[in-house]
């Protein structure tokens, strides 16, 4: 046992599964969960991912040694600040959103003294939501991502590492920006990417055909994460816009320059092109 009470606050697909991962690995005794939507609450508890349901975030965080919260990132903050003043002493406020560094200067300045803020950032999920969705191996094999702040000491870290270790997880700790900036790259770019791209070819007018309905197995792999929530990707976009924006004039410069490889009937340099982008997507794998 690492923790004897935990609080969900959003028990969602991220939210929910972390709850089940601690609870499979026994490493924490009560689970409260606390969310906006009561039908998704009364699921989580059916399917006993949590163990009792909070009237609201204040009064679920009763007795916490650590908050857990999934919501989207643009609600970090609020949620802190409203369950602040209830927080007991020494407890560990943590969370699961994909942009660290407004989040963690936000949530630090909030901290009443005796709690720790520890931002962190699975690197799992699916383009399902709920508790419905929720399940105990989601972050199996999978890297999450630590960016302590002024409040986090070595405890808060610590405790948190084995939480998200015994979840499964492979734990990393970097600074706030630096996380924004690489994840701006490898996981903000390619959601607006696939989302433009349905939306490019969905309005696209070809001769009054449906184009979509066109569409196989390479178009619906490429555009999977396109069906992710939407509110949860526009306040990813609005939270780390410099880096995103940055991001998308790197690919647009790429775009640029395949378009004029194309356009050129450059043979060589459009294998190039490919070569080069192939041998990196080999390299991940």
């Amino acid at each position: 046992m690492i923790i004897n009470r935990l609080t969900v606050i959003g028990v969602g697909l991220i939210g929910g599964s972390f709850a089940m991962a601690l609870r499979r690995a026994g490493v924490v005794g009560r689970i409260i969960g606390v969310d906006t939507n009561a039908d998704n609450l009364d699921q989580a508890l059916s399917r006993g991912i949590i163990d009792e349901i909070a009237t609201d975030a204040v009064s679920g965080v009763s007795g916490a040694d650590v908050v857990f919260i999934s919501v989207p990132v643009c609600a970090i903050a609020s949620v802190v600040q409203s369950i602040a003043p209830a927080l007991p002493v020494g407890c560990i406020v943590t969370d699961g959103g994909s942009v660290k560094a407004e989040v963690v200067r936000q949530c630090d300045a909030l901290m009443p003294s005796g709690s720790r803020f520890v931002g962190g950032h699975p690197i799992a999920g699916t383009e399902h939501a709920g508790a419905a969705a929720a399940f105990p191996d989601l972050f199996g094999g999978k890297r999450c991502v630590l960016t302590p702040g002024l409040t986090s000491d070595a405890g808060a870290i610590a405790t948190i590492s084995q939480l998200w270790t015994a979840a499964g997880a492979d734990v990393c700790c970097m600074e706030s920006g630096h996380h924004d900036r690489i994840f701006a790259e490898i996981s903000h770019l390619p959601h607006a990417i696939a989302y433009t791209l349905v939306h490019a070819v969905g309005t696209a007018d070809v001769e009054g055909e449906n184009v979509l309905s066109y569409s196989a197995g390479g178009f619906r792999d490429f555009t999977r994460i396109a069906s992710s929530d939407p509110v949860m990707w526009r306040d990813i976009a609005l939270m780390n816009r410099d880096a995103l924006l940055a991001s998308i004039d790197g690919f647009s410069a790429s775009l640029a320059e395949l378009r004029r490889r194309i356009d050129s009937s450059d043979r060589s340099g459009l294998t190039e092109f490919f070569t080069t982008a192939k041998q990196f997507r080999d390299g991940i794998v």
